[in-house]
């Protein structure tokens, strides 16, 4: 079974409901474990691999996620298209809690983050310019109307450090600069999966209003929790949609993105570093 769709599962969704003939798999990467055994089993009649982000049990901060590893092992697997899911606060009104956001944009504001498998003699320079697969954020977009969630098709997510929320001047910063949602995992996912020339959505589920919010004291963390629980069953409904409806072959960018990207010369390339990456450049080496 070769599951061509991945699913990356974020807080408060450590497996996907409805899979049929689940296996766990366990990847070993050149960079490492992923956050935990990949799961692989049919959903909606088509092969899909999940993966908890942060571990079952939520073991693992968003600053000691090992990327890398996550998305390699994804493409090890056979994976060609990444729907993640994702827990997020809210910096504008119109998003509410309970609303999911298909982000097409990001701005990073992480520090000190791995978010490239190149270096070590091979030096790459993706274009990043629209950092999600257009495609298949249309995909989920009608997914969502067809099973009657509310999400909102465009937006830019901005990626923290955390795991401390903001500040409030942060919260009002980011929402100065047109910020729609707030996030700590997912810019990073989407830059290593463009270099793993994998098609790669952001479905941002809000949880809360950020601190900037003038109710936001009120808000407790049961609510927060009930929320989360509301959001993880509505995703399952919208991605067994989407994962329904996905079309059977690619004719994005995505699976392209390294044509014009390596820069090293390929006589230079060291030996190891052809062995590591393999996987992600061999057809262009």
């Amino acid at each position: 079974m070769t599951p061509t769709i991945g699913i990356i599962g974020g807080s408060g969704l450590y497996s996907m409901p409805g899979f049929e003939a689940q296996e766990e798999r366990v990847v070993e990467t050149p960079f490492g474990a992923p956050s935990d055994a990949y799961v692989v089993g049919r959903l909606a009649g088509k092969s899909v691999a999940f993966l908890a982000r942060h571990g079952r049990g939520h073991r693992f901060s968003p600053s000691e996620l090992n990327f890398r590893a996550n998305i390699y092992g994804m493409k090890s697997l056979g994976v060609e298209r990444i729907l993640s899911l994702s827990a997020v606060g809210s910096l504008k009104a119109e998003h509410k809690p309970l609303d999911f956001v298909i982000p097409d944009q990001f701005v990073d504001r992480t520090r000190g983050r791995i978010s490239t498998f190149f270096g070590e003699g091979l030096v790459a320079h993706v274009s990043f310019a629209h950092p999600i697969c257009s495609q298949l954020a249309d995909v989920a977009h009608h997914a969502a109307k067809t099973v009657g969630v509310t999400a909102k098709l465009g937006g830019t997510y901005l990626c923290m450090e955390g795991p401390a929320f903001s500040t409030l001047a942060e919260s009002n910063l980011y929402r100065s600069w047109g910020m729609d949602v707030i996030g700590m995992t997912n810019l990073q996912e989407a830059k290593l999966a463009r270099e793993a020339e994998l098609c790669y959505a952001t479905i941002a589920m809000v949880t809360d209003y950020d601190c900037w919010h003038p109710d936001h004291d009120a808000v407790t963390v049961n609510d927060i929790i009930a929320n989360l629980t509301q959001n993880a069953a509505n995703a399952a409904t919208l991605v067994a949609e989407a994962v329904r409806t996905m079309p059977a072959g690619r004719d994005c960018k995505c699976g392209s993105a390294l044509a014009h990207a390596l820069i090293t010369d390929r006589k230079t390339i060291p030996d190891a570093t052809r062995k590591k990456l393999e996987l992600i450049v061999g057809k262009y080496l």
